[in-house]
């Protein structure tokens, strides 16, 4: 299949959008970056990469940090992970506070902020210098060294983080954070403020379309049986509460971030990124949903 000349296609049809969405504000440092930016890149499991627009440019990746955080306390906590966080789509926003207090402070599942608290706070009980592990670890399975944080960014979300705050004090309330709230909140806004261009993203969720196996280090990330599971939360959990009309229209397992980025996966064929920063209603990219619609229409392929 000519990935390049699809890719090529979709970019021509984007373009005819932008702008398109609203960049994100309740980042102040979000809100800076032009909504006329598109990029895409497509990585296979046979090694071929290809991309068009500003793939190769580096952009806030925030949530799909998330995934990353995931498989690395999975692999630390194995099934047990489950007791602190669990499987079911939110059905409210990624920041709703009713929903932890009624749900006894167990987040409905990892991607959610409240979700993604618990996890770093298991990776703060783990990791000896967590900031640098954990971004070696991106960076090991994006092939890249680099991959950055952004400093300015981290301390954006954590100035504006009020709302993320209140639901770690109300995690640690219901004895479901170990580590002090301010080290966890510190960590979260450090992770989501990885800065990845497309190719870095379709590239480093590449483990996730080839049954956990890294090809990059030829190291088993995650057994094809955590794989399929990190694969179906994607799908259910992984574009906030809008997984349903994603799955709909796109028909991929995806994570998506309030920075306008997406990555998709096609298991044991390729995964594909895609980023412009204007975002719909529910927080996710307008015109990259538009155009991975767009690339499982014309290939042909999803996951149904």
């Amino acid at each position: 299949m000519n990935y390049q000349a699809i890719l090529e296609e979709i970019h021509e049809e984007v373009l005819d959008l932008l702008p398109c969405g609203t960049v994100a504000t309740y980042i102040p440092q979000l809100a800076t970056v032009s909504p006329q930016k598109f990029g895409m890149a497509v990585q296979t499991v046979g090694g071929e990469i290809f991309h068009v627009g500003h793939a190769l440019e580096p952009f806030s990746i925030q949530s799909i940090s998330k995934v990353y955080t995931l498989t690395l306390g999975f692999t630390f906590e194995g099934e047990k992970l489950w007791t602190r966080v669990g499987v079911e789509p939110s059905g409210s926003t990624f920041n709703s506070l009713v929903q932890l207090e009624y749900e006894h402070g167990i987040p409905r599942n990892p991607f959610i902020n409240a979700g993604a608290l618990v996890i770093s706070d298991i990776l703060l009980s783990h990791l000896k210098n967590p900031q640098s592990s954990f971004l070696e670890y991106v960076r090991q399975r994006a092939n890249t060294v680099s991959i950055q944080d952004d400093p300015q960014v981290a301390r954006s979300e954590r100035q504006a983080g009020f709302r993320n705050a209140a639901m770690a004090n109300f995690l640690k309330s219901f004895s479901n954070l170990s580590n002090e709230v301010e080290e966890v909140l510190a960590f979260y806004c450090f992770h989501c403020s990885l800065s990845m261009s497309c190719v870095d993203l379709a590239k480093g969720f590449l483990f996730l379309a080839n049954k956990g196996l890294c090809p990059w280090t030829n190291q088993q990330i995650l057994t094809p049986s955590q794989t399929k599971r990190v694969n179906a939360l994607m799908l259910t959990c992984g574009t906030y509460d809008a997984a349903g009309d994603f799955a709909f229209n796109v028909g991929l397992p995806g994570k998506s971030g309030v920075g306008g980025g997406i990555v998709a996966v096609i298991p044991n064929r390729l995964t594909v990124a895609v980023w412009s920063p204007g975002l719909n209603d529910k927080g996710n990219s307008f015109a990259g949903q538009y155009a991975l619609e767009l690339f499982t229409t014309k290939t042909g392929v999803s996951i149904f």
